[in-house]
């Protein structure tokens, strides 16, 4: 393969993500893997991985990696750090016209950048090869039986970013044997409801079908897992179709009012789309039959299926209660009737060395073939570059209006 430096960046975002995209044992491995592939690692206080891992296994770590071919980072790169005519792979946050990175992306075309988003790298199919979503499930879950277990006052979870990592967190597991016969549902079925079922199922707690959650009681906490089609239906009255149902959302209707009657715990892990129901008005968090009275709103889109969701919270202070009756917010656990809501938006980073680990494997098993070939990057870096040469990509032209828009 033709040589190629690739340096891994200090996170500049404020504050600072401790992820990293490749970790020490993964940058060794990437380099034997890839002959010709040079690994620059700039030096940063803030990883989960140290500088001095990296050193102690040969990787050069220096305090500045601007001469390098590709910079890689995690999080969006603070515009006054980036450096003209380079490519850089990150999460820009960019593609929905999120208002908050549109100078990012301005500076991005003034700068000259190319621009890849790992959003955006994608299979043939169309499923996105790398993603820190499992890790975001499975913190997601262990944060929504945290707030559950302070509100009821039943046990105290150390918090997940105060655990040295996933196995740390598992010694906090049997604690959960407090929890009372309640219900609790899980929304969706991709990588973030898997890592959130996972924790459920290490921690115990019994999977029932949809109907047994509706029709039965237990002597025991349960849940169950609540694909689209359970909870919505076509407004035409028609049969279910899933793939039209993701093309023509506004097409459909809520039916989760089923399983508002009987849920304790709603750990909300399914994408939404702006089109798409919202699983519950604010009107139906008053009415006698609501039960939830905790809310994990893993996907965490502020205003978005979880309308209780008016804000995101912080890793430190992930929880805040929603008052039906003056419909504001108030600190966490203020009120026994209040609904208590977790939004944290940034959930893998409380497990960053866990959640690097996972996202370095995919890295090199599904992207780096694909960067550092022989000719160059090929179809899948493409998909996913959203700028070159000062000009969006054909691909990305739809956002010429966001990027003019004062």
């Amino acid at each position: 393969m033709r040589p190629i430096t690739i340096g891994l960046i200090c996170e500049g975002k404020v504050p600072p993500d401790k992820r990293v995209p490749l970790t020490p044992k993964k940058c060794v491995e990437a380099e034997a893997r890839f002959p010709g592939l040079k690994l620059v690692v700039q030096e940063s206080p803030g990883r989960c991985f140290s500088d001095q891992e990296y050193r102690s296994l040969g990787i050069d770590v220096r305090p500045e990696v601007a001469d390098c071919d590709i910079l890689m980072g995690v999080k969006e790169v603070p515009v006054s750090q980036l450096i003209p005519n380079k490519t850089y792979l990150f999460f820009s946050h960019t593609v929905k016209k999120q208002p908050a990175n549109r100078e990012l992306l301005r500076q991005v075309l003034a700068k000259n950048i190319t621009l890849i988003d790992y959003e955006l790298l994608t299979n043939e199919q169309g499923e996105r090869i790398v993603a820190f979503g499992r890790w975001a499930g499975i913190v997601g879950a262990y944060n929504a039986l945290l707030t559950y277990g302070r509100k009821h006052q039943l046990y105290e979870l150390k918090p997940a970013y105060q655990c040295v990592d996933m196995e740390d967190m598992q010694e906090e597991f049997f604690k959960v044997k407090k929890l009372p016969p309640i219900k609790i549902a899980v929304t969706g079925s991709g990588r973030v409801a898997q890592g959130a079922v996972e924790v459920l199922n290490l921690m115990r707690i019994r999977k029932v079908s949809v109907y047994d959650y509706l029709y039965q009681d237990f002597n025991e906490p349960v849940y169950t897992q609540l694909r689209s089609a359970d909870y919505n239906r076509r407004r035409d009255g028609r049969v279910w179709d899933t793939p039209d149902f993701h093309r023509n959302p506004q097409e459909y209707e809520s039916t989760f009012q089923n399983f508002l009657p009987v849920t304790n715990l709603l750990i909300a892990c399914a994408y939404w789309h702006p089109a798409a129901p919202k699983l519950f008005t604010l009107e139906d968090t008053c009415r006698a039959h609501f039960r939830i009275d905790t809310i994990a709103d893993v996907t965490c889109d502020v205003n978005g299926s979880i309308p209780t969701t008016l804000r995101s919270s912080s890793i430190q202070e992930p929880a805040f209660d929603y008052n039906c009756q003056t419909r504001q917010l108030e600190p966490a656990y203020s009120r026994p009737n209040n609904i208590t809501v977790m939004a944290v938006d940034n959930l893998p980073c409380e497990l960053p060395r866990n959640a690097s680990r996972d996202f370095s494997r995919q890295l090199i098993d599904n992207v780096l073939p694909h960067l550092v070939q022989e000719h160059g990057p090929d179809a899948v870096v493409e998909r996913a570059t959203i700028a070159r040469n000062g000009q969006l990509t054909e691909r990305y032209q739809y956002l010429a209006d966001y990027v003019a828009a004062d």
